[in-house]
């Protein structure tokens, strides 16, 4: 039987990571991280693969796929050197950041999760989704309120107060325009994380998301 990727190892670290966030308890411990955190993902995200491609053959899985576990500091007020969970994006390949369609794993001891679609779009990219949402309300309510997508996600993401600039404040879906990022995610166990079978019920998982996904890769004009 296949080993799990993620265990009580990368869960205690991170813990720990959290209690002991400087740099020279990671310098002291970075053989514990490899093993326990780096490695398992990538040897995850190798073989997810095939189950990414089954999805749908435009989003890539490679190291880059590992988000890095420094924080960038430069602009926060929180100096914290480090992240305390393991983030893991398989983004669309005709983008570059992660600011476009993707499917994303989340490992922290706080709560795990599986999460899909647009965080933080940039401006042109909010605009094109909003705009899309307004000419196709019946598409976004079959991709967002009706299984399997509705089964298995919740919307979650920031939001307006009220409608955006330019668009209707009576339009069908006036709620909905108000999001400032477009994603569902769902709660995981660390049953479903630590399971060897990862790759195959995660993929299971994000084909729920599918017609979700079609929309907003359809709302900023890229393949699905």
């Amino acid at each position: 039987m296949a080993s799990p990727y993620f265990g009580k190892a990368t869960f205690d670290f991170l813990a720990d990571l959290a209690a002991h966030n400087d740099r020279d308890w990671f310098a002291a411990h970075k053989a514990d991280y490899e093993s326990a955190v780096k490695e398992p993902a990538l040897r995850f995200i190798q073989d997810f693969t095939p189950h990414l491609e089954a999805l749908s053959p435009h989003f890539h899985a490679g190291p880059r796929s590992l988000f890095r576990i420094h924080r960038d500091t430069r602009f926060s007020n929180d100096k914290r050197p480090y992240k305390t969970h393991t983030g893991i994006h398989f983004r669309h390949a005709a983008d570059r950041d992660v600011h476009k369609p993707g499917f994303y794993l989340h490992i922290e001891p706080e709560g795990c999760f599986a999460g899909l679609g647009i965080w933080r779009p940039d401006a042109p990219t909010l605009r094109a989704v909003r705009e899309h949402m307004a000419e196709n309300p019946d598409g976004w309510l079959a991709a967002t309120g009706s299984p399997p997508f509705s089964d298995r996600f919740s919307l979650e993401g920031d939001r307006l107060s009220r409608a955006p600039k330019g668009f209707d404040p009576d339009h069908p879906l006036a709620d909905d325009l108000k999001w400032k990022d477009f994603l569902g995610t769902r709660p995981l166990e660390r049953s479903f994380v630590a399971s060897p079978r990862l790759p195959e019920e995660l993929g299971q998982l994000f084909r729920a998301g599918s017609a979700f996904m079609s929309y907003l890769c359809a709302a900023v004009g890229v393949a699905f």
